[in-house]
């Protein structure tokens, strides 16, 4: 069975730090992609942080030197440090992992999401 089991989100004061976890199971993880997602209140889901299998990475402009994604492959996972927080990081986080077979096949899994508030 597939899972992506995202951990690590909560309630953070403006400026300071997060680590978000993704654990995958159920697949076999060195072969996909992972991607970080989130999704603000009437907002549409936008692209945080990826990382392909080769460790290439990738961020969105809105958080390029704040947030850092990362992959274990020993263990299945990947992460996302997110440092000087601000209230318009406030979203539920989605871990996904794809994996293109070619430009029309592709397996492509998403988490349950974590929840990250920033607040004073």
């Amino acid at each position: 069975q597939v899972q992506l089991v995202e951990s690590g989100g909560g309630l953070v004061q403006p400026g300071g730090s997060l680590r978000l976890s993704c654990a995958a199971a159920g697949f076999t993880f060195i072969f996909f992609d992972m991607t970080w997602y989130r999704q603000a209140p009437g907002k549409e889901r936008e692209l945080v942080a990826s990382i392909t299998t080769g460790g290439r990475t990738n961020y969105a402009n809105s958080v390029l030197g704040r947030f850092t994604i990362s992959r274990d492959n020993a263990k299945n996972s990947v992460y996302l440090q997110m440092n000087s927080l601000n209230a318009e990081d406030a979203a539920v986080y989605y871990c996904n992992a794809r994996r293109e077979f070619s430009p029309v096949t592709t397996q492509n899994y998403w988490g349950q999401g974590t929840q990250v508030t920033v607040s004073s």
